[in-house]
């Protein structure tokens, strides 16, 4: 495979290829807004509170994941989380190509709450509607809105891109909408 750009993807970088031929994001809500500097915030789509124990194993054969009970926020759409661990499902599609991969921190807002998030690396290769473990730290818990900015995706151009992107189980997650 050939070498593409090393290093940190701007805005300018970031826009070109998301209003390019293969989108590298889709589904936001406002792109002047989620632009940043230096990456992309992803915008709450849905909360769920996790109903069950999980269970990793040294063969994914073995996995099991909690189920996870779905939030309603209000008419508003507002939801009020008490203190305590969340899963939470972006609104955004990221489509990495294999010359590129991702990390995500939480917005500061969000960690000035008293709430952080916590990710996994976003592969080369991986296509999807992400999700990440909200933890609301906060005594007082948090208030956030649907569509509230939560995360901050920062792109990495890889030296050499990766002859062999991601091909994991949660490739294509949550693409398809049910309603």
């Amino acid at each position: 495979m050939e070498n593409g750009p090393a290093g940190v993807l701007s805005r300018e970088d970031l826009r070109e290829r998301i209003l390019g031929p293969r989108p590298l994001i889709e589904g936001w809500v406002d792109l002047e807004t989620q632009l940043q500097p230096n990456g992309f915030d992803l915008s709450l789509r849905a909360v769920a509170r996790l109903d069950g124990r999980g269970m990793l194993a040294a063969d994914n054969a073995n996995r099991q994941l909690p189920d996870y009970d779905e939030l309603s926020p209000d008419a508003e759409g507002y939801l009020v989380l008490p203190a305590g661990p969340y899963q939470v499902v972006f609104n955004e599609i990221v489509d990495l190509p294999p010359d590129l991969m991702a990390l995500g921190r939480p917005r500061s807002s969000l960690c000035r709450s008293g709430a952080t998030l916590y990710t996994a690396v976003w592969d080369a290769g991986y296509r999807g509607r992400s999700m990440a473990l909200l933890h609301v730290i906060n005594s007082d818990g948090l208030v956030v809105q649907r569509d509230a900015r939560l995360l901050q995706l920062i792109f990495f151009g890889l030296a050499r891109a990766s002859e062999r992107g991601y091909d994991g189980v949660y490739q294509g997650e949550r693409i398809v909408d049910n309603g």
